[in-house]
């Protein structure tokens, strides 16, 4: 789907329609506004809102239909709203206030209405009411037509003279029109009745525009057939498209339609009981109405904002999103860089669950993502926010991390085991024992580590992603294009997304059809398997690590968002840096939706609720007992050297003699500074090369506690380091970074700097001149 079609698609938004009682309701009563106002115990607001779609309060009251108890979705789901009563406590409670006196000024057109009774009636009040001279014409000597056979003359009589006491109109009882037009009147409204006069225009008359084949003639009522409710609210109703004629000089306004597209997401609904009422004769109370009241759903197409993360938090549905990440993309400003939505666009995690729960499938996780990539076009996207992940993807690929290593020489390559990133960086075991029990079974398999290039795509970076892909490819291809064997859902989705020629299987499925025995017993005990966003349409993935749970003895318990209703842990599309709080919210909802330790296949994961606090373990702990429940998560700068040490081992074990080193790092930190560094994504061997900087161009300053103080660009982030030389290294005291670009050029002690690692960008640190910064945030 184009950009384009994306845009056009968002525009299918249920989010505005009309809720199922406001579609039934043939006075289209805002059911949902009416409802929340008596749940608050607002009865005078809830009668102005009653009063605005009715017009006589207490005789609508007294001649509902209550159509809307039919489509109330709440009926199975413990019983209709009680609206009627409602409607009457709505009336018992507020007051009634007297209508709203309008000072609009007088109209030159006149109003002719033909027939007293209550359509008739209804049609005059609007009219008059909006400042148009209005004439009621009736036959008979009284007003109120039909009503006097339904109701107490002393109710309806006094109900009328209160809606019309500021909207005075002129009435000639006992004069029968014999023309549907009479002459002087610009427009006229035909309500005589069940069997009244039509002029011959009945047939010929459309239910939706109440319009006549006669210019400017509408029609309505008990004439065409209705009830009392519905012949009250076709006055009303073509008082709205009389006008439209005045205004217009067209006949072709149409009424509401009397349906809804309104999608309503039960699957978190429960039973709700009708609230009783205390009194003999069923009438509720202030405080009963309101617990009736609170029973309404406020039926709306909302699952998106329920469900999805995104939207819940920010309170806004796709449109206003869509207006808002357009203005971002595209502003009106002169600077071309607008900052409305950055934050936003950056926020999403693109995990899907918005498509999978809308009824019109709309596809936010891809509208975001095109909207990161038209960012990183016009270079508006903040680099804060993917900086880190790219480098961490740069370092995957890097002769310190990847490797790929290939069958012995007398084997085919059948398979290829693709671990993605970040399973050996939480524990290089995962990776090892895992692809040792594929060895065994299946010699012919080779093993490649290195990143699926999600971190590309989630930046927008479309090069990148591209080069890395290729890169896959081509192994894939000069291995003989072999089955690829994942462990990572978001490498499964990634693959499945940009490199679809590749033919791949999950590991644990695989493990289990290889009667794969798990070797730590479980005892018994209840847990919960967690399913990854990306795992969300695979059933078979996620059957198999419920089976290999269970054959490890563990007891299992559902959770309310799992399998295809699985949710982002929020490690998904790198939000971290562009909105933690997002991020620590995220995370809470999902380890609270159970109290029991969960079980994850994906080690992101895994990892985001170690880190947490959640009681957590991967299938892979179970089933080659590796870490336990409460093995905390591995900071950044021990991810990178559990991959460092993955490379160690699958050469040592399966590879070449010559094992690379392990790196010998200049830098001494107690725990409480590596704790620091990897708490905020600094790398410790970033810091390093800053130490070094300083210490090679003598850019630096002792401070009082007899440390040296200094700074220096790394890539395009600003370290900051605290350090003392000790013994052949240096002993770091503290580290922080700027993540912003210096724009002005350094100039040190007078002297422009030359040499290795200067960077010409940066500040004079030793002036007093103010630096000048150019911050890549909104």
């Amino acid at each position: 789907m184009t950009y384009m079609e994306m845009l056009e698609h968002i525009e299918n938004c249920l989010e505005q329609e009309e809720a199922f009682c406001t579609a039934a309701c043939p006075f289209h009563l805002d059911g949902r506004a009416f409802c929340e106002r008596i749940s608050k115990g607002r009865f005078r607001a809830a009668y102005q809102i009653y009063r605005n779609a009715v017009g006589f309060p207490r005789i609508a009251c007294a001649i509902c239909e209550e159509n809307c108890r039919n489509f109330c979705a709440r009926k199975d789901f413990g019983g209709a709203v009680e609206m009627k009563r409602l409607e009457q406590a709505c009336l018992a409670y507020s007051g009634l206030p007297e209508p709203a006196r309008y000072h609009l000024p007088k109209k030159q057109q006149n109003v002719a209405v033909i027939g007293a009774g209550i359509s008739g009636l209804a049609f005059a009040l609007r009219m008059a009411e909006k400042g148009y001279p209005v004439t009621v014409f009736e036959k008979s000597s009284r007003i109120g037509g039909e009503l006097w056979e339904r109701l107490d003359p002393d109710l309806f009589l006094e109900e009328i003279r209160r809606q019309f006491c500021y909207a005075p109109y002129d009435l000639c009882l006992n004069h029968e029109i014999t023309e549907p037009n009479p002459p002087g009147y610009d427009v006229t409204y035909l309500a005589t009745g069940a069997g009244g006069e039509a002029f011959g225009l009945l047939g010929d008359v459309e239910r939706e525009t109440l319009a006549t084949s006669r210019e400017g003639v509408f029609l309505g009522g008990s004439l065409m057939g209705g009830s009392l409710a519905e012949a009250l609210a076709d006055g009303l109703a073509a008082s709205q498209l009389a006008e439209h004629y005045l205004k217009t000089g067209r006949m072709d306004r149409r009424r509401p339609p009397s349906e809804t597209r309104v999608a309503l997401d039960t699957r978190l609904l429960q039973d709700a009981p009708a609230v009783e009422a205390a009194s003999e004769e069923g009438a509720y109370d202030d405080r009963e109405a309101a617990r009736e009241a609170g029973r309404c759903l406020g039926c709306r197409c909302d699952a998106c904002q329920k469900h999805c993360d995104l939207m819940n938090y920010y309170r806004k549905y796709p449109q206003v999103i869509q207006d808002e990440v357009c203005y971002t993309i595209h502003p009106a400003s002169l600077d071309g860089n607008g900052t409305l939505a950055k934050r936003l666009i950056g926020t999403c995690n693109q995990c899907g669950f918005c498509r999978e729960v809308c009824p019109e499938e709309i596809d936010l996780e891809h509208f975001l993502l095109e909207s990161r990539r038209a960012m990183q076009k016009n270079g508006s996207l903040p680099w804060v926010y993917h900086d880190f992940w790219l480098r961490d993807l740069a370092f995957s690929q890097s002769s310190e991390a990847s490797l790929l290593l290939r069958p012995r020489s007398e084997e085919p390559c059948r398979y290829l085991f693709f671990p993605g990133c970040q399973l050996g960086a939480s524990d290089p075991r995962y990776v090892t024992e895992s692809y040792r029990f594929l060895r065994e079974r299946e010699p012919g398999t080779a093993l490649l580590l290195s990143c699926c290039g999600a971190p590309a795509v989630w930046a927008g970076e479309q090069e990148k992603q591209e080069e890395v892909f290729l890169a896959i490819k081509k192994t894939w291809m000069d291995l003989g294009k072999p089955v690829v064997i994942l462990a990572c859902p978001t490498c499964r989705k990634i693959f499945r997304e940009y490199l679809p020629d590749i033919t791949c299987d999950y590991l644990y499925p695989f493990l289990l059809e290889q009667n794969c025995s798990p070797k730590r017993s479980g005892d018994g005990r209840t847990v919960s398997v967690f399913d990854s966003c990306s795992s969300r349409r695979e059933a078979k993935l996620q059957q198999a690590v419920r089976d290999l749970t269970v054959a490890a003895g563990y007891s299992l318990q559902p959770l309310l968002y799992e399998r295809e209703n699985a949710k982002c842990c929020g490690w998904g599309g790198h939000v971290s840096f562009a909105n933690p709080d997002y991020l620590q919210k995220a995370v809470k909802e999902r380890i609270t939706q159970a109290s029991q330790p969960y079980v994850t296949y994906c080690v992101n994961c895994r990892d985001t609720f170690a880190e947490a606090g959640k009681p957590v373990v991967h299938i892979l702990d179970v089933l080659w007992d590796l870490g336990n429940e409460s093995r905390p998560a591995p900071d950044i700068n021990e991810r990178r050297e559990n991959r460092r040490k993955l490379k160690r081992m699958a050469l040592l074990e399966w590879g070449e003699k010559t094992i690379p080193s392990a790196r010998l790092g200049a830098l001494i930190c107690s725990p409480e500074v590596r704790k620091k560094l990897g708490r905020e994504h600094l790398i410790e061997e970033e810091a390093e090369s800053a130490v070094l900087f300083c210490e090679r161009t003598g850019r630096r300053l002792r401070m009082e506690n007899g440390n040296f103080s200094g700074y220096a660009m790394v890539g395009r982030m600003t370290y900051w380091v605290e350090y003392r030389p000790e013994g052949s290294g240096y002993r770091l005291e503290n580290a922080y970074a700027h993540r912003m670009e210096i724009a002005r050029e350094e100039i040190w002690n007078g002297k422009r700097q030359e040499g290795p690692g200067v960077d010409h960008r940066a500040d004079d640190w030793a002036s007093s001149e103010t630096a000048g910064r150019k911050e890549n945030e909104d």
